[in-house]
């Protein structure tokens, strides 16, 4: 059975960690932030600092098996073309998509495509790729 863990946080200090109880009560809006991601030839992601991210590529890049995988977490992640476009993208082996094919990006200048994961165990993320947002 999930177990629902709450933290108080204050700034990026974690003071209070335990489980939730029946008294406990969700108020308000939530939402995770969509970090950015440093461009580089190897784009490295953290997945234990955050869930969702986005990266503007510069060149042709491979995006690196991820960092701090803890299994059944989820996310996205939102690729954008720069403003030269024909960016291409390689995906280290931990990256599953269907068919046991890498998408092909949308290579037009500015074009933004999402990657949307689930993490299956700490080597396997099933990926669905969906292609050039307006």
């Amino acid at each position: 059975m999930a177990r629902l863990v709450k933290s108080i946080v204050s700034g990026s200090t974690v003071t209070g960690l335990g489980e939730t109880t029946s008294t406990d009560q969700l108020e308000g809006r939530y939402a995770v932030e969509v970090a950015t991601l440093t461009d580089g030839a190897n784009i490295s992601v953290d997945l234990g600092a955050n869930q969702n991210f986005t990266v503007t590529l510069a060149g042709n890049r491979t995006l690196d098996n991820p960092t701090n995988i803890v299994v059944g977490q989820t996310g996205s992640i939102f690729i954008v073309q720069d403003g030269t476009g024909s960016r291409t993208l390689s995906f280290g082996s931990y990256y599953d998509f269907a068919g046991g094919t890498a998408p092909t990006l949308t290579t037009a200048a500015s074009a933004v495509d999402r990657i949307d994961y689930v993490v299956r165990t700490a080597t396997s993320i099933h990926c669905v790729f969906t292609a050039n947002y307006s």
